[in-house]
């Protein structure tokens, strides 16, 4: 993949991509939130995405892109797919049946800490200075304050709540990894072709899933579940992910993180106006802190590990 150029035209592709992940992403959480009080998560999630990878594939070939590539490759693309769509999307999905749409949003505003703490990891990952040091403290400090509540209620005898909150956090971590494994692998196909392979893994793992569990009869499929599952497809996978895809391959994956701190103000508004959902007073000082933890991360320059080179960030993204 080429490195990012300073020259109008790829600015204007970097700041459309950033728009379609911060506006779609955001919207996506109303939508799945209609969508699974109507249809069982796993299959829910298969469907969206078995629908979204076959779109972008036959999209691929029909701009004549190279859709094969070496089974290497293929299994590392099913392996990313796995990580972000699988386990990263379905804990979601299936979260939101128990929790507020604008609460889930906040709480998976975490990933930018998950992913300055993996790259952390890495022997050769970048480092965070103080500044970003101090926004990891923030964030988890935001989540746990999120998180109070239905934890005091879980102590109380119903889990569902708190349950929810874990498998959405691991869905988060899940997403994270898959993330910066994504920066790190180097793809030959087309962003845009291996996001339709990554959905289409994904869509397997979670129609496995929905079988085994027998949720195919559970699920009710009338005008709403539908247009649930094509605004997910349209504006969730084929504009949103496919950006997502495109940003990590050519924007330094922190950077690109920062969608982590638009989306859950989307949300909140849209879960308000559509939903009837109304933030208690914890959910406003978790989203403060969570935000400015979001905003200290993303913000802080990196330092390159042992032996890595230092990256240079990306010139069109400081005005972003």
């Amino acid at each position: 993949m080429d490195p990012v150029s300073n020259s109008p035209a790829r600015r204007y592709q970097i700041l459309l991509a950033f728009g379609c992940v911060y506006t779609f992403w955001g919207a996506t959480y109303t939508a799945a939130r209609f969508g699974v009080l109507l249809v069982p998560a796993p299959l829910l999630a298969g469907v969206r995405l078995a629908i979204g990878g076959c779109l972008m594939l036959l999209i691929g070939t029909m701009r004549g892109k190279r859709i094969w590539a070496s089974a290497v490759e293929m299994r590392r693309i099913f392996l990313l797919g796995a990580l972000l769509l699988f386990t990263g999307n379905v804990g979601l999905v299936w979260a939101e049946y128990y929790l507020p749409s604008g609460l889930s949003a906040l709480l998976i505003a975490i990933i930018p800490a998950y992913v300055a703490i993996i790259e952390l990891l890495l022997p050769n990952g970048e480092r965070l200075r103080s500044r970003g040091q101090i926004g990891l403290v923030l964030g988890f400090s935001g989540l746990a304050i999120l998180a109070w509540p239905s934890a005091r209620t879980g102590l109380h005898g119903d889990r569902h709540q708190i349950i929810a909150v874990i498998v959405l956090l691991l869905g988060a971590l899940s997403f994270a990894s898959g993330s910066v494994l994504s920066r790190h692998s180097k793809l030959t196909l087309d962003p845009f072709v291996y996001a339709g392979w990554e959905m289409l893994a994904a869509s397997v793992c979670d129609l496995v899933l929905a079988t085994s569990l027998r949720e195919w009869g559970h699920a009710q499929w009338n005008r709403d579940s539908i247009s649930a599952i094509a605004f997910l497809v349209i504006f969730g996978s084929l504009m949103g992910f496919s950006s997502y895809t495109w940003l990590l391959q050519n924007v330094p994956v922190a950077k690109v993180a920062t969608y982590a701190y638009v989306n859950p103000t989307v949300a909140v508004l849209l879960g308000a106006m559509m939903l009837g959902e109304r933030m208690l007073g914890n959910e406003w000082a978790g989203m403060a802190v969570i935000l400015l933890a979001v905003y200290l991360v993303t913000s802080s320059k990196m330092q390159p590990g042992h032996g890595a080179p230092i990256k240079k960030p990306a010139l069109a993204l400081e005005k972003v």
